[in-house]
């Protein structure tokens, strides 16, 4: 009589390479091809790839921009304060923060905004260890408002909150497939790197990150991973270890 042994699963979840991850959104990635405003569908595809990823029991953090309503830089330029600029973006982070909550949790993903900036009624205040604690109860944790100080960038801030919160990874999501030694779209001849050192991208000037966020990840070794975010299930592929995008590393 033969004996069969245990069926095989074929159902068994893939294994993730990140136990924790950050991932930085742009402002303009909810603004959708326009870049403005919030796109009702760009939310939805962004919500949809944070999900895949908590399917596979990945902790999730995320820090939002806010270019999609307002740039302290920008604005600085057309008679603005800078300071009074940059408060004004961070609020518009918290906007975006809020809309990409909504769409988490109408997808059945809880989610908690922490805002380094006070607004007690739509946000908790930035605790780490409260952060850290949402995460183990498998929550989405975003965090708003930048670093809460002027002059700084959300870059700076994703760079900051990674390292603060323990992520082994910062994902910097954007529109085209990594870093290139120049602009793809203006130069059809510009070379991708498959991986580039903290330095190398700081003496080339290759502005994915702000040097200030380059110069908090080289000091703590924390890896970055540039990639397209707007490929399906691109999200899903980086953090199964897939070699997507550009990895930046000491």
């Amino acid at each position: 009589m033969l004996k069969h042994g245990p069926m095989p699963d074929t159902k068994r979840k893939p294994k993730a390479r990140f136990r924790r991850i950050l991932l930085k959104l742009s402002g303009e990635a909810l603004g959708g091809e326009g870049g403005n405003g919030i796109c009702p569908e760009a939310l939805r595809s962004m919500a949809e790839q944070v999900r895949e990823v908590r399917e596979l029991g990945v902790e999730v953090l995320i820090v939002v921009g806010g270019g999609n309503i307002f740039r302290g830089l920008p604005g600085s330029q057309k008679g603005i304060e800078r300071a009074t600029g940059d408060y004004m973006g961070m609020l518009a982070t918290i906007i975006n923060s809020l809309a990409l909550q909504d769409a988490l949790e109408k997808m059945g993903v809880p989610t908690r905004v922490q805002s380094a900036i006070t607004v007690a009624q739509v946000a908790e205040p930035f605790i780490r260890r409260r952060a850290i604690r949402h995460m183990e109860k498998g929550r989405v944790v975003i965090f708003a408002g930048g670093t809460g100080n002027p002059y700084f960038s959300t870059d700076t801030a994703a760079a900051l909150r990674a390292n603060e919160t323990g992520a082994e990874v910062l994902l910097k999501a954007t529109k085209v497939d990594g870093i290139y030694d120049c602009d793809p779209k203006r130069n059809p001849k510009a070379r991708r790197y498959s991986e580039i050192t903290y330095l190398d991208a700081l003496k080339q000037q290759l502005k994915v990150m702000d040097a200030a966020a380059f110069s908090l990840c080289m000091e703590n070794r924390m890896p970055i991973i540039v990639f397209n975010f707007f490929k399906p299930h691109n999200l899903r592929r980086v953090v199964l270890g897939e070699r997507v995008g550009t990895r930046v590393i000491a």
